[in-house]
């Protein structure tokens, strides 16, 4: 049997090596250069696939990291801010993860440029935050933004506006993989074409692809010529991820001999968190462990906010000279992610693809911070953006920060109906956004609307039932109420 299955591997293989060579050949001699190396990464990727089936962990294996592996926040920080912040700054760079798109907002191109404070986008804020530091301690961060062939185009166009910043910013794209059909195993695309019947043949290969396109960029060779040593590694809808001088304080002040390669911020798991990856001590390392990787009849042990109390964050700082190292001995080991999905003609094509904070593992002193929840505040959804746009936080040179005015550090639990998922929608709804600094959980289900100057306290519950209509009026201060039924409020 085992010699039956390692010819169907081969065969597998052999006949995805020759599609993609003919596909390379439909690509014009400037672009064959890069689909090339896009594709050298891609075969490596699935020759991995081939041989790996099941779990790729043993549960018996797993065991909770030891108690130094992951150092509270607090300890961190006591140990002060370095000496010199400055020339401490000058040897990081802000990498933002830019590939993702704002369809599930119902946005057209990159997440990144939708507006989600006082008309700033993801982008303006991310500038904003790095030029105040460098204006702040007379330094110079420089801003990367790993593009995806879906947001690269309408993200150098916008880049124009920050001409006259403090900020130097740098692109590189991540590669472009083929989809691949679920049966047969081989590539849908039939060129390689952006659109048309091609338009649904690629997709960005996760996060973990980092490592190989910014290598392959020059720009890891070009910021270690310019004296960085480290890059602070986050998504640009984390609106929490902000850089912390405190842990790069803890990174520049150990020996170099002793230095941590690689730092993954986790924060404690609520139940909103229960399907994020966590931190796992596995055969001798720190490892991260992805829901997908667990076998079905541990996932609830997996969700179980006892066992596994804290979940990765995805604000990662990460040694550039080690990248370099890992790369160039080709020694980066990262658990392949396969994405099933149905295209919109019903075809089922997989997506393989890989994690970046998997690579922790390969990496020397590796460590976990458990940071504050104010560093993880992501934009998925219109509820979250409800938040960030509320008076729950304030805005100061493009950083949130929780109202000193709410009592409780906690954000209150939000859920919105279908009616507010698409953003122009949701914007309609709202005359203004309503005060929430003593609101505990809201759920809006159905065609509601608020007016002007709302208020909402406590737990507050609006539902229309299909076919009615809910406006809230101007000035309504709901507290601890559940509202339903059938209230219009129209002009005179």
């Amino acid at each position: 049997m085992t010699e039956f299955q390692e010819k169907l591997r081969q065969q597998h293989e052999e006949s995805m090596h020759r599609e993609l060579e003919a596909l390379v050949q439909t690509a014009g001699p400037a672009q064959a250069e890069i689909c090339r190396r896009d594709f050298d990464g891609f075969k490596k990727l699935f020759h991995r696939f081939l041989q790996v089936k099941g779990p790729s962990v043993d549960w018996a294996k797993i065991s909770r990291p030891p108690e130094d592996a992951i150092q509270p926040y607090e300890k961190i920080k006591a140990r002060g801010l370095p000496a010199d912040v400055s020339a401490a700054l000058n040897k990081l760079a802000v990498v933002k993860l830019n590939g993702g798109l704002g369809t599930s907002m119902g946005c057209k191109g990159p997440k990144s440029l939708i507006s989600v404070r006082n008309e700033n986008t993801f982008l303006d804020l991310t500038v904003k935050q790095i030029e105040h530091l460098n204006k702040t301690f007379e330094a110079d961060v420089p801003l990367v933004l790993m593009n995806s062939f879906n947001t690269n185009d309408d993200t150098k166009k916008i880049l124009q506006k920050y001409k006259h910043h403090r900020v130097k910013i740098h692109t590189f794209n991540q590669s472009r993989y083929p989809r691949i059909n679920k049966e047969s195993l081989l590539p849908i695309a039939k060129n390689m074409g952006l659109s048309g019947e091609n338009g649904e043949a690629w997709y960005p290969p996760g996060h973990g692809d980092i490592y190989t396109s910014f290598s392959n960029s020059g720009l890891l060779d070009q910021l270690i010529a310019e004296g960085k040593e480290y890059i602070f590694v986050s998504n640009i809808d984390n609106l929490g991820a902000t850089v912390d001088l405190f842990v790069l304080n803890q990174l520049m002040s150990q020996p170099a001999d002793k230095r941590c390669e690689f730092v993954m911020e986790v924060t404690d798991k609520t139940r909103a968190d229960v399907k994020g990856g966590t931190l796992i001590h596995y055969e001798d390392h720190l490892r991260l462990l992805e829901i997908a990787q667990v076998p079905k009849a541990h996932v609830d042990e997996f969700k179980s906010v006892t066992k596994f109390k804290i979940f990765n964050t995805n604000n990662l700082w990460i040694s550039l000279p080690a990248i370099k190292r890992l790369q160039e001995q080709n020694t980066l080991d990262l658990e392949i992610i396969v994405n099933p999905k149905t295209l919109d003609g019903g075809l089922n094509v997989i997506q393989l693809e890989t994690a970046v904070g998997a690579a922790i593992k390969s990496f020397k002193n590796a460590m976990g911070v458990n940071v504050p929840r104010s560093r993880f505040l992501p934009v998925k959804t219109s509820s979250d953006l409800l938040l960030v746009m509320s008076n729950l936080y304030t805005l100061d040179a493009g950083s949130l920060t929780m109202s000193k005015k709410r009592e409780f550090l906690t954000t209150p639990h939000v859920k919105l109906g279908s009616s507010f998922t698409k953003v122009q929608e949701f914007l309609s709804r709202f005359d203004n956004i309503p005060d929430m600094l003593e609101l505990d959980h809201l759920t809006v289900s159905g065609d509601v609307t608020f007016g002007k100057n709302v208020s909402l306290k406590g737990t507050v519950i609006i539902i229309a039932n299909h076919g009615d209509r809910i406006d809230i009026p101007s000035g309504a201060m709901l507290e601890n109420k559940i509202v339903s039924g059938n209230l219009r409020i129209l002009d005179h």
